[in-house]
């Protein structure tokens, strides 16, 4: 590599080479632990549970509640852009990688434990949503440093497999939390003090059991995996003077390693499409195939299962075929399942003498979904972990988050377009799923994207400046 591109430059080595040489397995385990617990922040309380409750009538009215939230957590991605390579890159420079992934978890757990306080009236609504705001905050900060983590604790032979196994754990962490929560709190099996819904006591008591569940399992990684080095040549540089030092290796990681940065984009656009198939998947189930609240939930867990499973198999794919072809292979997949969801829709057929109904195309075409969902999100943070120049893998996943929020936009917006265009043009009924198109434009248009960036094995480790 030509170092005279960036004269300030550290050596062009990545953390992962420069890292084990073997693994260690209760390194990794306690590691995917940390995955397991976070999906009680993830599952519980920003998807199915506890941001259900704040968007309820208790609170002023779902219309207002839902847009208060919005607004919300809209601050808190725009927080998250902004801050996240910098604080990636601090903890980087600082050599406390570790501290600032238990600093930042923590928090989430305390904030989580905080909603406890949210009462079911409208003047708790801006408590509520404060506090889940700032916690996905502090959750995405965790999340750099989580993921920074990767090229500690796996080899270059096993990146991928360990980065699937970690995905797998949360996907299977998440369905565990949420029959909890079923079981003990929103449908009780027995009578105790935490089933009673007086002044939502069930549904605040969850927030108390999800927090500890994050605790609890985040713990192991905190105590297994060894502190980041501190680096020797380290200077302190001011908050405010981070973001001067984040420009000038953004330049050079563009100079030394484009496809470093083209990756970045094209994951970009196809993470924000991977996220829009489980955040509308339940919602196309109920409006398009008239799937019911105990069916959707039904749905959830044999999709988490089934994405747990491909997370695992493009995790050992990973290593023998590389994370690209994981990918590019994942996104097809996408591509045929979704479009032959749009093309069937709810009507029923017969194929070869066989009744096929369409709760029947969405079961099977849905899990395919979320087979090959699992395998690209794996492969792209395994892909990103083999790029990392040495000692700079948190700033790098700074910017993954900061790209990814960048676009969050795209896939919500083409798929409410494609609602409005074919509302007039449909029958009454039948315009959601066409919202199906729009998410598959942003998996295409990721996929073209991707398909020029080299792999990480022909492409170089970008050279950075010094702090």
């Amino acid at each position: 590599m030509n170092s005279a591109a960036a004269p300030e430059a550290t050596q062009p080595s990545s953390e992962l080479e420069a890292g084990n040489q073997a693994s260690n397995k209760g390194r990794i385990l306690a590691w995917a632990a940390w995955d397991w617990g976070s999906a009680a922040f993830n599952a519980v309380m920003t998807t199915f549970v506890f941001t259900v409750y704040l968007t309820s009538r208790a609170f002023g009215g779902e219309d207002q509640a839902s847009a208060v939230l919005g607004g919300a957590l809209a601050i808190a991605g725009a927080a998250i852009a902004v801050l996240a390579p910098v604080t990636g890159q601090r903890s980087d420079t600082g050599g406390r990688r570790k501290l600032w992934l238990g600093v930042n978890t923590a928090a989430v757990a305390l904030l989580t434990a905080l909603c406890f306080f949210v009462f079911p009236r409208p003047e708790f609504l801006l408590l509520g949503v404060s506090l889940i705001a700032l916690a996905n905050v502090f959750f995405e900060f965790a999340g750099v440093n989580y993921n920074a983590m990767l090229a500690q604790i796996s080899t270059p032979r096993n990146i991928g497999k360990i980065s699937g196994f970690g995905w797998g754990m949360g996907y299977l962490g998440g369905i565990v939390a949420l029959l909890i929560v079923l079981q003990l709190f929103v449908q009780p099996s027995f009578e105790w003090f935490g089933a009673s819904t007086q002044d939502s006591l069930n549904i605040r008591l969850v927030a108390v059991f999800s927090a500890l569940w994050f605790f609890i399992f985040a713990l192991p990684v905190l105590f297994a995996v060894p502190e980041l080095p501190k680096p020797r040549r380290s200077a302190r540089i001011g908050f405010l003077a981070s973001y001067g030092l984040l420009v000038r290796r953004i330049k050079a990681i563009y100079r030394t390693s484009p496809h470093t940065i083209f990756f970045l984009l094209a994951s970009a656009i196809f993470r924000d499409g991977l996220a829009a198939v489980f955040t509308f998947g339940g919602i196309i189930a109920a409006g398009t195939f008239g799937f019911e609240l105990s069916q959707v939930i039904f749905f959830a867990i044999f999709g988490n299962v089934v994405a747990a499973v491909g997370a695992v198999i493009g995790g050992f794919l990973d290593d023998r075929v590389g994370p690209k072809r994981v990918i590019l292979g994942s996104l097809v997949g996408l591509l045929v399942a979704g479009t032959v969801i749009l093309v069937l829709g709810n009507g029923d057929y017969t194929f070869f003498g066989m009744n096929w109904a369409g709760s029947t195309t969405f079961w099977v075409f849905g899990l395919f979904l979320c087979l090959f969902v699992g395998p690209a999100q794996a492969s792209s943070r395994a892909y990103l972990a083999r790029l990392a120049p040495q000692g700079e893998s948190g700033e790098l996943f700074g910017l993954y988050a900061t790209t990814g929020r960048a676009v969050s936009f795209l896939a919500p917006t083409l798929f409410t377009v494609c609602i409005a265009v074919a509302t007039p043009l449909v029958a009454e009924g039948e315009a959601q799923r066409w919202g199906i198109l729009g998410i598959m434009v942003v998996i295409l248009a990721g996929f073209l994207v991707l398909l020029p960036v080299k792999p990480p094995s022909e492409t170089e480790i970008a050279v950075v400046p010094q702090a």
